[in-house]
């Protein structure tokens, strides 16, 4: 399984990091929409595998749309389109539930909600912060806080971890977060110094590691809230799309849940 997750790291990091880079604002949003409505398929699959509820995917899927047609919308109507996302998502539950004369259930409603605000209002914070001033640099920061928080915390917990931190994710321990976080800032430092150095920028070394510190933090929130939807479902992982990693939520459920953060912390501060 180590061996697994090594390759599918050597081999899939280079493609993001050629996207990320070189990908102009269509190809971003295309393929963040793509992993939005894949992400959302395993979300709901998770709910109807064990009966937990039954999630109106349609409306995942049509709320993915969106993020592919980012491009074409003024960057200043994008926080309008997003805040008009979820009251319109809400009509339209309770318009299923009217129509299919409550076979459609309240709980179905709030896990399709709350699937789309924690996936896919999420997820779109990641094109539009690429698509920010500097936003080919900001990015990373996004990435560094995400795996680099949860590669450090696997290394630390597997070669010093003794304390457990929580039941909902029973492997991980204190020293592993501890050292996940630790290691995050060490690399977002370092990043820092290429970026204040070689490319022109001028960030604050001590900002960054408040934000970096802000972001790690909420990386491991994001993993735990990840992992207290699957032991509700009562599955160990969203899928085996990724070798050694899970499912495509698997492994982006760190980097959505810091996206709205980040963009906050790194655009608009």
């Amino acid at each position: 399984m180590n061996l697994k997750r090594v390759l599918t790291g050597v081999i899939g990091l280079p493609i993001v990091a050629l996207v990320l880079i070189f990908g102009n604002q269509i190809l971003l949003d295309v393929a963040f929409a793509i992993i939005a409505g894949m992400s959302f398929h395993e979300y709901s699959h998770a709910f109807r595998v064990n009966n937990k509820a039954n999630p109106l995917t349609w409306m995942g899927y049509l709320s993915c749309l969106i993020i592919a047609l980012m491009h074409v919308i003024s960057h200043e109507y994008l926080i309008f389109i997003i805040g008009a996302i979820v009251p319109i998502a809400v009509l339209l539950c309770f318009a299923q539930i009217l129509i299919t004369k409550m076979k459609v259930t309240i709980i179905d409603v709030s896990v399709t909600l709350f699937g789309i605000c924690y996936i896919v209002i999420f997820l779109m914070f990641i094109p539009i912060i690429r698509a920010a001033e500097n936003g080919v640099f900001l990015i990373w920061y996004v990435i560094f806080a995400s795996w680099g928080t949860d590669i450090f915390a696997y290394t630390f917990g597997r070669l010093f971890g003794k304390h457990k931190f929580s039941k909902i994710s029973p492997n991980k321990t204190i020293e592993g977060c501890v050292g996940g976080t630790v290691g995050a800032i060490v690399l977002i430092l370092l990043y820092t110094v290429l970026l204040n150095n070689f490319a022109g920028l001028n960030i604050n070394y001590i900002a960054i590691t408040i934000i970096g510190l802000i972001l790690s933090l909420l990386s491991q929130m994001g993993d735990f809230a990840a992992s207290s939807i699957k032991r509700f479902a009562e599955i160990k992982d969203f899928s085996h799309l990724i070798p050694g990693h899970g499912g495509m939520l698997d492994r982006i459920d760190s980097i959505i849940f810091i996206a709205p953060f980040a963009y906050f912390l790194l655009v608009l501060i």
